[in-house]
């Protein structure tokens, strides 16, 4: 199994990458945020643990893009120990919460357990005929393969993990297309369009909602 560790604290991922490996794990490191959604993008891993405070991106930032397609466990690992910090983590998808300084046998120990549980888990969600296999990025639709750009790939899984939600436009533009991103709410409309004819019969399932945005779910 691949365990990504990121943190820029060089004895930190040291300490971590010696002892999963004795455990038989393969490890690759990441020393700032940026470096570490690279790896995630070019790689498959069973795990990863995010340090909070790491140049470029922050583990934040790198643990809610990574959620957007992905339900790989993650532990955040931080010198942070407020309850509202613990708390949001978790509200961005984080499966473990584990404050620095740690006992390393007991941060293996919660490795192990987080990659028993997501063993046993789906790595497809699917909706109607709509299948989306997580860690490959392949969408099916009636069982044929269905190629989709990575914008509507990432639409279409944020409408899934958000079904029968109503979405506005400008909620869609901040959390696919990131705060920095500098267009409009036209390039919203331009790509649900785009991914509705990729959809066929399923597009109908894919709703606007005048004045306001779009909801994936039961016509």
């Amino acid at each position: 199994m691949r365990i990504l560790v990121a943190d820029d604290d060089e004895r930190i991922v040291r300490l971590i990458t010696d002892f999963l490996t004795h455990q038989g794990y393969i490890v690759e490191s990441a020393s700032n945020g940026e470096e570490a959604l690279e790896l995630f993008e070019k790689g498959t891993f069973d795990l990863i643990i995010l340090d909070i405070m790491m140049p470029i991106y922050d583990g934040w930032v790198v643990c809610k893009e990574i959620r957007k397609t992905s339900n790989v466990p993650i532990i955040i690992l931080t010198a942070k120990d407020s309850d509202l910090d613990e708390l949001f983590g978790f509200e961005i998808g984080a499966d473990d919460y584990v404050s620095k300084p740690f006992n390393i046998a007991l941060l293996v120990a919660r490795i192990k357990r987080l990659l028993k549980d997501s063993s046993s888990n789906k790595s497809q969600v699917i909706f109607k005929d709509i299948e989306i296999d997580l860690e490959k990025h392949i969408v099916k639709v009636g069982g044929i393969v269905t190629p989709l750009s990575p914008k509507e790939y990432e639409l279409l899984v944020y409408f899934i993990q958000n079904l029968e939600k109503v979405i506005s436009r400008d909620t869609l533009l901040r959390v696919i297309w990131s705060d920095d991103y500098f267009g409009d709410t036209r390039t919203v409309d331009t790509h649900i369009n785009r991914l509705r004819n990729k959809l066929g019969n399923c597009s109908k399932y894919l709703k606007t909602v005048r004045s306001f945005g779009y909801k994936l779910g039961e016509c």
